[in-house]
């Protein structure tokens, strides 16, 4: 399994049953609120699919050992967390 690309984390999103609120109302992840936090996060995907920055925006699940996206995963390391500060600074 690969990390998919911007547009299929996009279609996953909308196919999520609406349970995020905001200000009391129940929303959409398409909604235009979410949107900047959707393309920084749709962003990540593009760059996992660029060899340069893989390390920094990919790495493998503890759970499945599949490669994820880095803001998916549960930081277990000193070096998870340096991973992240870097890929966030880079981005």
């Amino acid at each position: 399994m690969t990390i998919g690309t911007a547009e299929q984390y996009r279609e996953r999103l909308k196919a999520m049953k609406p349970n995020v609120y905001i200000g009391g109302r129940l929303i959409t992840r398409d909604d235009p609120i979410l949107e900047p936090a959707v393309n920084v996060i749709s962003f990540t995907f593009n760059a996992a699919q660029e060899p340069q920055f893989q390390e920094l925006v990919a790495t493998k699940s503890h759970l499945t050992g599949d490669p994820i996206n880095r803001f998916t995963n549960v930081h277990r390391s000193v070096d998870d967390l340096m991973k992240k500060l870097e890929m966030t600074r880079m981005l």
